[in-house]
C-alpha cells in the first residue's frame, strides 16, 4: 500500500470518496443531489486541494485506488488564546472503503497528520466523530470539547446559485 499526500490527478476519486461518505453517514442522495455535490466538489478541490485542504490518502497499487482518506482543513483566524497561532485544523471525511477497514489505514493516516501539524503552524486539531470514529479518535488522544461557550450556528440556505445582492457597492455592512 501507499501512503500518499493527493494530488489534483486524484480529485475524481476525492469526489466519489466525499460522495461514499456522505451517503454511509446520512443517506442515499438522489441523482440531483449527486450532479450538485459533484459538480461543487470539483470546483472546491480545484481551488482549495494542496492549498487549505491536503488529503492523506492510501492508494492500493495494483488497482491504482485510494482505499482510505482523511482530509485536513486548515483555518487561519485571528489568533486568541484557544489558538494562540492563528491556525487550526479540522479533520474531514475520515474514510475507508469498506472491504479495506480494520488494517489501520485510518489510524495511520491521522498519525501522519498530527506528524505533520507542525509543519503547517496549526495550535490544535479538531474533528466531528461519528460514533463508529470515536474510539478510534480517542485512542489517538483526541478529547470531548468543552467550552464555557455554547457552540451555535445560524443555517443558511441557499437556494438557487446567484449570487446575494449586498447592496449598494457589492458590500456587505
Amino acid at each position: 500500500m501507499e501512503f500518499l499526500l493527493t494530488g489534483s490527478a486524484d480529485i475524481p476519486q476525492l469526489v466519489e470518496l466525499r460522495l461514499v461518505y456522505l451517503e454511509e453517514d446520512r443517506g442515499p442522495l438522489d441523482l440531483s443531489q449527486r450532479s450538485v455535490f459533484s459538480e461543487r466538489l470539483i470546483t472546491y478541490f480545484q481551488e482549495h486541494l494542496n492549498k487549505s485542504l491536503f488529503a492523506y490518502s492510501v492508494k492500493e497499487p495494483t488497482l491504482g485506488q485510494i482505499v482510505s482518506i482523511v482530509l485536513l482543513q486548515v483555518v487561519e483566524r485571528p489568533p486568541n488564546f484557544s489558538f494562540p497561532t492563528g491556525r487550526t485544523g479540522t479533520l474531514l471525511n475520515v474514510y475507508t472503503r469498506p472491504e479495506f477497514r480494520r488494517k489501520g489505514f485510518a489510524s495511520a493516516l491521522i498519525r501522519q497528520v498530527i506528524a505533520d501539524a507542525p509543519t503547517y503552524f496549526l495550535s490544535f486539531l479538531e474533528l466531528s466523530a461519528t460514533p463508529a470514529g470515536l474510539s478510534l479518535y480517542e485512542k489517538l488522544g483526541f478529547l470531548k470539547k468543552s467550552s464555557h461557550y455554547t457552540e451555535m450556528k445560524l443555517p443558511l440556505l441557499i437556494e438557487d446559485r446567484r449570487e446575494p445582492d449586498l447592496g449598494k457597492g457589492g458590500k456587505c455592512l
